[in-house]
């Protein structure tokens, strides 16, 4: 017991979360609950990191020996238990051009720098400013996110002609294909109805497969994609010039690589959080995604993050804790050392079907309600991150949200200032204003032209009681307000501000009257030793 304690004290002392290390074992139905959760998963990996592999240009076995050794460390060491990740499609579409150009073992060399620099964001707790996200950005993401799933499955309608093109289906296959799609996705609504000993998509996919196999039903199968025989993955120095020319190559690639793969496997990261009420884990996630793809560049693999649709099914299937996230990189390597002939016969149209469900259980329909009572700005929001993850990438379509919103909140807060004027109390014939409102960069330009020297008394009050400075372009608009008053022959006086703006004021400062209600927030400005001097804004 006395060990536990210890266990659980070393962890606080990391500022791990709670979550990482757990002083109590789990029973065996939780056990069992997150093992058949791992294969599941593992099941439903195979395809996707086939497919993904394909879009890279590279052979099956990178991408699945990428979705093992990703999928292993970070369930290990990750952020958040129950997260999956590995080979993604999102990654995929930037290696292609890599690939085709300068070949895989620059790849290799690629997701090795990739996962340095992830590594150092984690240590540099970049992973924090996934706080900055707004809420319509993660509801855009999550529902661009479930129509890209939804329409890479549409891939696996499509079979191989006699010339070797890929065309749709016709005729009887394709009605037997969506008939298995749909049974699947009846299996999985009303199996947790009959028993909860299985996860629904396990059995749903065993009982297709049972089907299809002891019929003989001539539909795709897994086999029919890519052989996935294949040995223990071996480590290899990439094999490419080790000068600046070739860090000029991958240099550009393994930090859009690094952004890309951060940005999703933090999104997933809230998005399994708030179903499973965990927080924290940015960090520690952004240093096991790193760890991952650095160990995965030096075993033959093309690195990965997070994967929301295989998270949505171990979270769904049960799967809480570590264990399930272990399991599934265990069954996949399973599946390549040994199993490779049995995974091999499994329907296409039952992993499509597990992925269908997902889809519908990831979009987030509640937001289709809302679209018309929430404002027009995050309406837009929500609609423009959806249309941007589906049209281009992920890691874009949140940058382009987040300035979205961050320039419609500054333009509100703008708005926000304003200056009443009413008469002073303790100087006779003073005019007093009291600024509310943030000044900031947005508004410094209305602060200003909100005051008409000729049109005041001898004396003007300026009282920032209601009001906040926030950056140095506050302190700009405040010296040139106080300056068209100088050059009018008018005094002015400015009340209630923060010791840092005694200090950074210049010209104004002696304006300023001390009291002793001043606010004692602090500026976000830089400034020298000198007092007085101002520095650049933050």
């Amino acid at each position: 017991m006395r060990r536990l304690t210890t266990i659980a004290e070393f962890a606080r002392r990391l500022r791990l979360p709670d979550s990482s290390i757990s002083v109590r074992p789990p029973g065996f139905s939780q056990i069992r609950i997150e093992t058949l959760s791992g294969l599941t998963v593992a099941l439903a990996l195979v395809p996707e990191a086939i497919a993904f592999a394909f879009v890279a240009g590279v052979a099956p076995l990178v991408g699945l020996y990428a979705a093992f050794i990703v999928g292993l460390i970070t369930a290990v060491f990750g952020g958040r238990p129950g997260m999956i990740s590995g080979a993604t499609g999102a990654l995929a579409v930037v290696m292609v051009s890599l690939v085709a150009q300068h070949g895989v073992q620059y790849l290799f060399a690629t997701v090795v720098l990739m996962g340095i620099i992830q590594v150092l964001a984690g240590i540099l707790r970049l992973g924090k400013f996934i706080r900055m996200v707004p809420h319509p950005v993660m509801l855009g993401f999550v529902n661009g996110l479930a129509i890209v799933i939804f329409l890479a499955q549409l891939g696996q309608f499509k079979v191989e002609n006699s010339l070797g093109e890929k065309v749709w289906m016709q005729g009887p296959v394709l009605w037997i294909t969506l008939a298995l799609v749909v049974a699947t996705m009846l299996l999985i609504h009303f199996t947790p109805k009959i028993t909860k000993l299985i996860p629904a998509p396990l059995a749903a996919i065993a009982g297709i497969a049972a089907v299809v196999i002891l019929f003989d039903i001539p539909v795709p199968r897994v086999g029919d994609l890519a052989s996935l025989k294949g040995g223990l993955p071996s480590f290899a120095i990439p094999s490419v010039p080790l000068n600046v020319e070739t860090f000029y190559i991958i240099l550009p690639y393994a930090i859009i690589l690094a952004a890309i793969g951060l940005i999703e496997s933090l999104l997933t990261l809230n998005l399994v959080g708030e179903i499973t009420n965990k927080r924290g884990g940015a960090s520690q996630e952004c240093v096991a995604q790193g760890v991952a793809n650095t160990v995965t560049g030096f075993f033959g693999g093309m690195g990965g993050c997070a994967m929301i649709g295989q998270s949505m099914i171990n979270v769904n299937s049960g799967g809480r804790s570590r264990l399930s996230g272990i399991a599934a990189a265990l069954f996949l390597l399973s599946f390549i050392l040994f199993a490779s002939p049995v995974i091999e016969l499994i329907p296409l149209a039952a992993l499509v079907g597990v992925m269908f469900m997902v889809v519908i259980g990831t979009f987030a329909w509640q937001s289709l309600t809302i679209l018309r009572v929430i404002p027009r700005s995050d309406s837009f929001v929500i609609l423009l991150v959806t249309a941007v993850t589906v049209m281009e990438d992920l890691a874009i379509a949140v940058v382009v949200g987040v300035i979205v919103s961050a320039l419609v909140y500054a333009w509100n807060a703008a708005s926000m200032i304003q200056a009443k004027a009413r008469p002073s109390v303790t100087e006779i014939g003073a005019r007093v204003y009291e600024i509310e409102g943030p000044l900031f960069f947005g508004s410094a330009t209305r602060f200003q032209e909100m005051f008409l020297p000729e049109e005041d008394p001898e004396l003007v009050i300026l009282d920032f009681q209601g009001s906040r400075v926030v950056d140095q372009s506050a302190l700009q608009a405040i010296e040139a307000v106080a300056a068209k008053y100088r050059n009018a022959g008018k005094r002015l006086q400015l009340r209630h501000l923060t010791p840092d703006c005694h200090r950074l004021l210049t010209t104004a400062e002696q304006l300023m009257v001390d009291r002793d209600d001043d606010p004692d927030y602090g500026l976000a400005v830089d400034y020298d030793v000198k007092p007085g001097r101002l520095g650049g804004g933050h």
